[in-house]
């Protein structure tokens, strides 16, 4: 990769420390409202515009229309559902409306359930932030009668119902590689550095997307304000199985999901500049797809390609809103030992400042 913003910082600190403040701000799917308030704080801070709607932050710069980005802020955590009851936040049955059971989010929750068990979690006000007590977690297993897991935990019964519980996290590092619970306040973290370094355009914040809804906040902004866009990139975390998956390339791209085919330009703009700068590259539907041939011939049930919030726009505004998603690889996805490899997140920074920041790029 060539010179860019990242290559002033030697040890890829200012960015770590940013990432480990905001791990440390709770964003239970559901319960959001904390963090877009840390993140609207932070935001206008740097003197950059902000509007906070009901599952929505948008930031806005200077120079609006220079770089459309989003990002889900929500976090996988646990509800407060009744006496001593506790479900897992982004499968509860009011939750359920916008799932379809194509996301890999719902075709890998049962199988990481046994993961959880001994995990410190912390219960918060879901407005304000503050502190409600702490708690580990006993057990947890499949209740099939209601399709969700269920949580035993010690230290927190005297929480009232709708309460969330976030996972106690904090950020790792081992050698090149950082842990957390990285899906995808990762992702917010990158933009709220790229806007600390002098980004000027729009950036969604976006709630509920593990219980599938966050498409509908960012598609009703675009609706109200009688607009379309087909360079709308979205940033998240892609999992993988082994590192060795992971490591096969610094950045995934996409070019469909279950739900659209991405024909925005940028999908072909954003491979020309990663061929260009020798910046590894995959499409996870054709790595699925390459994956699936695998399964059949083993007798196993193929797995979907996925569902992304991007899709979902493409598809509820039948293409007038289009645009690539732009995500880090990581393993051990969808617990607090999510793992990324520091250059696949200086990658996409290059990337982005790149296409955005920079007065010229390559």
């Amino acid at each position: 990769m060539s010179a860019s913003l990242l290559d002033e910082q030697k040890d890829f600190t200012l960015f770590l420390d940013l990432l480990k403040q905001l791990i440390r701000v709770p964003s239970v799917t559901g319960a959001e409202h904390s963090f877009l308030l840390y993140l609207k704080r932070e935001l206008e801070e740097i003197g950059i515009k902000t509007e906070h709607y009901d599952g929505l932050l948008v930031a806005s710069g200077k120079n609006p229309t220079n770089g459309i980005l989003s990002a889900h802020i929500d976090r996988h955590g646990i509800i407060c559902t009744g006496p001593n009851e506790f479900q897992f936040a982004a499968f509860l049955a009011k939750n359920r409306s916008d799932l379809r059971g194509n996301s890999l989010s719902e075709q890998t929750f049962q199988q990481i359930s046994k993961r959880y068990i001994n995990q410190s979690v912390h219960a918060y006000e879901p407005y304000s932030g503050g502190y409600l007590g702490l708690g580990k977690i006993k057990n947890s297993f499949l209740k099939e009668e209601i399709n969700n897991l269920i949580f035993e935990i010690d230290g927190l019964n005297h929480l009232l119902p709708s309460t969330p519980i976030a996972f106690s996290d904090r950020l790792k590092t081992n050698g090149d590689l950082i842990s957390a619970q990285l899906d995808n306040v990762l992702s917010a973290a990158i933009i709220l550095y790229l806007y600390q370094h002098g980004f000027q355009g729009t950036a969604f914040f976006t709630a509920q997307e593990e219980a599938g809804k966050s498409w509908r906040f960012v598609h009703e902004w675009f609706k109200k304000n009688k607009t379309s866009t087909d360079k709308l990139i979205v940033l998240d975390t892609s999992p993988y199985e082994t590192r060795e998956e992971a490591d096969r390339q610094l950045v995934v791209l996409r070019n469909k999901d279950v739900n659209a085919k991405f024909k925005s330009p940028l999908l072909k703009e954003l491979k020309d500049f990663c061929k260009k700068n020798k910046i590894s590259f995959s499409c996870k539907d054709d790595f699925i797809k390459e994956k699936n041939k695998l399964r059949v011939e083993q007798g196993l049930k193929p797995l979907s390609i996925g569902s992304t919030e991007l899709g979902r726009i493409v598809m509820e505004s039948n293409g007038q809103i289009q645009g690539a998603t732009l995500q880090v690889p990581t393993t051990g996805y969808h617990t607090v030992d999510e793992t990324a490899n520091i250059l696949s997140i200086k990658a996409i920074i290059f990337i982005l400042d790149s296409f955005y920041i920079k007065t010229t790029h390559i």
